[in-house]
């Protein structure tokens, strides 16, 4: 069988200094809206690379954090992501999308968690932590920042405990004289294929990365009626677009493949929006099709803190100019770290790919072919509520 699992961590590393009604539609469009351009605005810095984030946990960290925030705080934080968590309509609708999960015994899992881990001796507003409580299941942990090496083995088992995975965390500034609140968001997405590729058909085949470089890989292949279509981009760029649902059909992994091999997927990536996603995922066709996609696996440490000012995300990051006294009346709480980091891994359930060997010849067929045997970028949506899980791309298969 093929299975998928995904894992990303945000950690939002706070120092504590001692001196409208919105509809469901609107809501989707925002939410994907700032998921791809986080992305885009990642993407640039090197369009070469794997990359992989999870939107959805960083803006279920943010939303958390506008509970907290007063004054422009607020405000920068509300106007990046598109929404105030303080609108109860919002609070229903993204409540409820977090806390959609997939039945484990059906095979899939999307879970959500967060956790405070909070200096002792800081007294946290009530109404903060009721909020907490409500919005991420969340946890709060007692822990002391003067003890790095603790804090850090606390938070890394946390992690462990919610995901299952083993961290490794470089937590520089939490070594700090200074009290501190470290506020950790975690999701957890596994699941097999609503079609499942089939381990024989794997067979090592050609694959050109960003840098023109072919390679043999790992490539799985299915035969399937898909959603599939192909969509014409700006300067009349092509693509070609395929949804591979999970099971149950509750979340869909979309491939956008450029169709032309001399078109680069960076000049595609600008442009992602919200509008053209929605474009493509609501007007794909079911197509019989010989689908090829590579095995993978991605892992980013990203630091966000660079990248949020860009949506103008500037005073919690300032000692003087933060503002979130909703969290603590004792004041001075500041965002000293944003760190990121997320994985995700595509490969058959239960195989030992050093442990054998598989060629397959497959036989000519008049169905269309998907072959993603260059870079390409994939989205894992959620289909009731929009929610985009992950995003990222594949340059080369081998890193």
């Amino acid at each position: 069988m093929q299975s998928l699992s995904i894992t990303s961590f945000l950690l939002l590393f706070c120092v504590l200094n001692t001196g409208s009604c919105e509809n469901n539609d609107d809501l989707k469009n925002r939410e994907a809206e700032f998921a791809l351009a986080l992305y885009q605005k990642l993407a640039e810095h090197d369009n070469r690379t794997n990359l992989v984030i999870s939107p959805a946990s960083i803006s279920f960290s943010l939303g958390l954090l506008q509970f907290g925030a007063q004054g422009n705080t607020f405000g920068q934080l509300k106007h990046a992501l598109g929404y105030s968590t303080h609108d109860e309509n919002v609070q229903n609708f993204l409540h409820a999308a977090y806390k959609e999960g997939i039945n484990s015994n059906q095979g899939a899992i999307v879970h959500l968690a967060c956790a405070l881990f909070v200096q002792a001796g800081v007294q946290l507003s009530p109404q903060f932590i009721q909020h907490a409580a409500w919005w991420a299941n969340n946890t709060i942990q007692q822990t002391n920042f003067s003890d790095p090496n603790r804090t850090e083995a606390q938070i890394k088992e946390w992690i462990a405990q919610s995901t299952g995975e083993t961290s490794c965390l470089s937590l520089d500034t939490i070594e700090s004289p200074l009290s501190q609140i470290a506020v950790v968001s975690t999701m957890d997405f596994r699941s097999t294929w609503q079609r499942t590729f089939t381990f024989t058909h794997t067979q090592a085949l050609s694959f050109t990365t960003a840098d023109g470089i072919t390679l043999k890989v790992p490539t799985m292949y299915l035969r399937a009626e898909v959603n599939y279509g192909e969509f014409l981009m700006g300067c009349l760029d092509q693509i070609s677009v395929v949804e591979l649902p999970y099971l149950e059909e509750m979340v869909s992994m979309f491939v956008v493949l450029p169709s032309n091999r001399r078109t680069s997927l960076a000049r595609i990536e600008t442009y992602l929006s919200a509008q053209t996603f929605f474009l493509w995922s609501s007007t794909l066709r079911r197509t019989g099709m010989d689908i090829f996609l590579p095995r993978f696996n991605i892992q980013n440490h990203l630091d966000l803190k660079t990248i949020l000012p860009a949506f103008g995300i500037t005073d919690m990051f300032d000692q003087t100019e933060a503002n979130f006294k909703g969290i603590s009346e004792q004041g001075g709480l500041y965002i000293s770290e944003v760190i990121h980091k997320a994985k995700i891994e595509v490969t058959e359930d239960g195989t030992r790919a050093s442990g054998m060997t598989a060629m397959v010849l497959l036989k000519r067929s008049r169905a269309p072919v998907f072959k993603a045997d260059r870079p390409f970028n994939f989205i894992l949506r959620q289909a009731r509520t929009g929610s985009i899980l992950f995003i990222g791309r594949l340059t080369n298969p081998t890193q």
